[in-house]
């Protein structure tokens, strides 16, 4: 069900200033891009095999607002799997027990798949988003 890591997501309180090691690294960085139905601006990083997701709170209900206020110079956020089926993989996860963050309907993520997340309880304390490839 579950396929190669798509990307590690990491809080940020600064997108700028967060993206610049990684530039003057070489690595090649996106534009920033607003999420706002996340609460979120996203800049990825690329690399060979997967991408970091640099996060910075978009709005003050974002999810990673509250994040940066028990970690202040941000921390990893969470951990993306690729699933060829978001309906099938929430299905089966909820079968096994696992818990759905929201309502269980997907949404349209920076990649313009359909994403959904799982709560950390049942992942050892990670966060972990399914999007579908």
């Amino acid at each position: 069900m579950l396929g190669r890591i798509n990307h590690i997501a990491i809080a940020v309180p600064n997108l700028t200033a967060a993206a610049m090691p990684y530039r003057n690294l070489g690595a090649k960085v996106s534009s920033a891009q607003p999420l706002p139905e996340h609460g979120v601006t996203a800049v990825f990083v690329e690399f060979d095999n997967t991408r970091v997701e640099l996060l910075e709170p978009l709005g003050e209900n974002s999810p990673i607002a509250g994040f940066l206020r028990n970690n202040p110079f941000g921390g990893m956020h969470h951990i993306c799997y690729e699933v060829a089926d978001i309906l099938a993989a929430r299905d089966r996860a909820v079968a096994l027990g696992l818990r759905v963050i929201g309502d269980g309907a997907p949404k349209i993520g920076a990649h313009g798949k359909p994403v959904l997340f799982l709560h950390p309880k049942d992942f050892s304390g990670t966060l972990t988003e399914l999007e579908q490839i």
